[in-house]
């Protein structure tokens, strides 16, 4: 969550300096390149492989075992994305005339983008080691450092965007080199917290060890299974690189808001539920994996639904009140809070998919989720393509969520479909209820949103967010108390084992 905060500080900074213009639509396109990595690796892939494979060799041959395993896999990781950066720097022009082939339409904005590629992409090896390290400290139930990491990349762009701009030819300079810098320091504290842990990481001789093979062979299919959701991103950035000018910047303003919700909530879920799930398969405890499931359905739903109906109620508010100064003018806040609207209505699928992969890979099958990835993808393209005219900046942001919708309920039916997934009665009364309390918080936000938002100028803006947000969380609150849309009893008992763990 403070991550996020800082992140929205960072971007209304971007939008005030930048705007939706020619060098913001360049930064951001040099921003996906190295973040789609992140993503996959971080969020992904690397985890939804190496997490179980880190943790049963934990629980099954002890921490000198675990702790080979990890250097291995970290030397060859170290070996092969170092090869990939340094191709990368060397094929950046033809990398960016397939992520924005539009582009090149414009000389300038291309050669602007290549430039600032060529100083974002290191984050790509920089943000993978760190994410392997996350993985160690995720398998030893440590999440904290590895989240509070990323408060870093956004305190570290800041400063950049700050003090760095004057010596720079561009701000997006500034922030290309703040991007780099975050992900030394990123790393950084996770070498140190993986070494307070007891598990300090050495660099042995890259080798492909029988586990390493077999670790590869269940990451690379991973890489579009479990990052589909990036994949279809990087889908809408080539397809509005292709629309008119400052369409790039529009969607990646309105995807930063979405992604409030889908990190905070979807990451979280994911990262605890991996590791969770995959002792229960290998201890072959197969009801309490099945509750484990319902359960993260059920606290996802809770927290995403409302989220997502609130976000497409309130969209322009939220997008003029946060974003609403400087380069950013008000025609730039409605378009992009039309995109926002249309990201929103996928966002329970966004979650629900994190949720549901790990159902794949603690039983060691990453296959699935890859062919139901590739024909996620394959549909975000199509409905990309017959968007892009009529919808011109919607069309990528309602492509990417429809394509979501069909990735959950095609994983959701396979794993039903084998018995892995039984949605029992507590989910679906539950579920019932979260909608008809959304409902009343739905009719209260139009309510108060016309009300608190007629005339409002400069800082009374966000004040009225903050008053339209606060509105909306008191009703659902209430509405979720009195449809017994939550058990209470049963929260406050997870707080309570939470503090007293971490008491002790």
């Amino acid at each position: 969550m403070a991550s996020r905060i800082l992140g929205f500080a960072r971007d209304m900074l971007i939008a005030a300096i930048l705007g939706a213009g020619p060098v913001a639509d360049a930064f951001f396109v040099a921003l996906k390149l190295p973040n789609l990595f992140r993503r996959l690796f971080g969020e992904g892939a690397f985890n939804a492989a190496f997490v179980p494979a880190f943790s049963g060799m934990l629980a099954a041959e002890g921490r000198p075992a675990a702790r080979q395993f990890a250097e291995e896999t970290f030397a060859v990781m170290a070996f092969w994305l170092g090869a990939l950066t340094i191709a990368g720097e060397l094929l950046m022009p033809h990398l960016m005339a397939v992520l924005a082939p539009g582009f090149r339409a414009i000389p300038e904005k291309f050669e602007l983008a290549v430039a600032l590629s060529r100083i974002t992409f290191p984050y790509l090896l920089l943000i993978c080691l760190a994410a392997l390290v996350s993985g160690v400290l995720n398998g030893l139930d440590r999440f904290t450092a590895a989240s509070a990491s990323y408060v870093l990349f956004n305190i570290v762009s800041i400063a950049c965007m700050l003090w760095l701009t004057p010596y720079v030819p561009t701000a997006g300079h500034a922030l290309s080199w703040g991007i780099t810098i975050s992900g030394v320091a990123q790393l950084g504290l996770l070498l140190w917290a993986v070494r307070r842990a007891g598990m300090g990481l050495r660099l042995p001789r890259p080798r492909l060890t029988p586990e390493i093979r077999i670790l590869l062979r269940r990451m690379l299919p991973g890489l579009i299974g479990a990052g589909v959701t990036q994949l279809n991103l990087a889908v809408d950035v080539i397809i509005a690189s292709l629309l008119p000018a400052g369409t790039v910047s529009l969607l990646y303003y309105a995807d930063r808001v979405q992604q409030l919700p889908l990190g905070v909530i979807g990451t979280a879920v994911g990262t605890a539920l991996l590791p969770l799930l995959s002792r229960q398969v290998r201890a072959g405890e197969a009801e309490a994996s099945l509750a484990t499931q319902n359960r993260a359905i059920e606290y996802a739903l809770f927290l995403t639904l409302p989220a997502a109906v609130a976000l497409i109620i309130c969209a322009w508010p939220v997008m003029w009140s946060l974003f609403g100064r400087g380069a950013f003018d008000a025609e730039s806040a409605r378009l992009s809070a039309q995109s926002l609207a249309a990201y929103a209505l996928g966002l329970p699928a966004f979650v629900l998919v994190k949720v549901l992969a790990p159902g794949f890979f603690s039983r060691g099958d990453t296959a699935t989720p890859v062919k139901v990835g590739i024909a996620a993808v394959a549909l975000n393209l199509a409905m990309n393509l017959a968007f892009m005219i009529p919808l011109q900046h919607i069309g990528p942001a309602l492509a990417t969520s429809l394509a979501a919708i069909f990735n959950v309920g095609w994983l959701a039916f396979v794993l039903m479909r084998r018995g892995h997934l039984q949605i029992d009665a507590q989910l679906r009364q539950r579920v019932i209820r979260v909608i008809g309390a959304v409902a009343v918080m739905g009719l209260a936000l139009v309510l108060a949103q016309h009300l608190l938002f007629t005339r409002q100028h400069g800082a009374s803006r966000l004040l009225a967010l903050i008053a339209l947000v606060s509105i909306g969380l008191v009703v659902y609150a209430i509405a979720v108390v009195f449809s017994g849309a939550a058990d209470l009893g049963e929260l406050r008992r997870l707080l309570n084992r939470r503090r007293m763990r971490t008491a002790r």
